[in-house]
């Protein structure tokens, strides 16, 4: 961001001085991740800088490893599952809320968030016992519930920052004109809050695409997820296509990260434009 010409020369060094300290932390924060990409093409069997030769044996180690194939199989079976069941009830809890005005209004929200704020391995510990006296322990179907548990947090979070500027007579509007809840709903209300459903959905799904403790405690031997493999991976024996995987699921996250954030500049777009 430019100065403004009448900036003082202690305006100027402190806003260098920031400028700095960002771009700093910046760093700091993202080498230790993108460290790991060169180390994917790596000829050797071992990590070490510098490196001695470059290839893609790793990768296609991966995609001809039945055991990391599986992995990823259940991380897009979970994932996928696991974000439509979030997104489906975490938007209507938001809707919910946001229509219903009553006492105990922020301790359901509370509860609501709560899979964010509890330590996950409180909440995996849990769902580890709960679902084993319910016989879902070990199941895909027990992990994608587990999954979307994690996600309806994030769900109900954007669709209800979508919602605070929503026009309710819009909603009315469309029920005088003969249309049933239904259809005023897909007609009107979705369209609008349709970029905080997305970005909802898209956060459910790199939470369960990511997420690990709750995998440890709930999946069994088929139910391996990507980062549950890693996981079993670095205990086992420090293999280099974990550098593989590990740079491919960065590069989808920023991908997803991406996408969030055109849909949260359309969000303001639509804003201004209702404003």
């Amino acid at each position: 961001m430019a100065l403004p010409v009448y900036a003082s020369p202690a305006q100027r060094v402190w806003h260098y001085f920031f400028f700095i300290l960002c771009t700093a932390i910046f760093i700091y924060l993202l080498v230790p991740i993108f460290v790991i990409m060169p180390l994917s093409f790596n000829s050797e069997p071992y990590f070490s800088y510098p490196m001695e030769g470059y290839s893609l044996r790793w990768y296609e180690e991966f995609f001809t490893s039945d055991q990391w194939l599986l992995g990823l199989k259940n991380s897009i079976i979970i994932g996928f599952f696991a974000t439509i069941l979030a997104t489906t009830l975490g938007t209507l809890a938001a809707l919910g809320l946001n229509r219903a005005d009553f006492r105990g209004k922020p301790v359901v929200m509370a509860v609501l968030i709560s899979p964010i704020v509890i330590p996950i391995v409180i909440t995996a510990a849990g769902m580890f016992y709960f679902y084993a006296s319910i016989g879902l322990s070990s199941t895909m179907p027990g992990l994608v519930l587990a999954h979307a548990t994690l996600g309806v947090p994030f769900v109900v979070i954007t669709v209800s920052a979508t919602l605070v500027g929503f026009d309710h007579n819009l909603v009315r509007a469309g029920s005088s004109l003969g249309a049933n809840q239904t259809r005023v709903f897909f007609k009107v209300t979705l369209p609008i809050i349709l970029p905080g459903v997305v970005s909802g959905a898209l956060f459910a799904f790199i939470t369960s695409w990511d997420e690990l403790v709750v995998a440890i405690f709930l999946a069994g031997a088929e139910q391996h997820t990507l980062p549950r493999r890693m996981w079993s991976g670095i205990r086992e024996m420090l293999s280099p296509t974990i550098t593989a995987v590990a740079t491919m699921l960065i590069l989808f996250s920023i991908v997803l990260m991406v996408t969030m954030e055109l849909l949260r500049r359309r969000t303001e777009r639509l804003r201004g434009i209702r404003n």
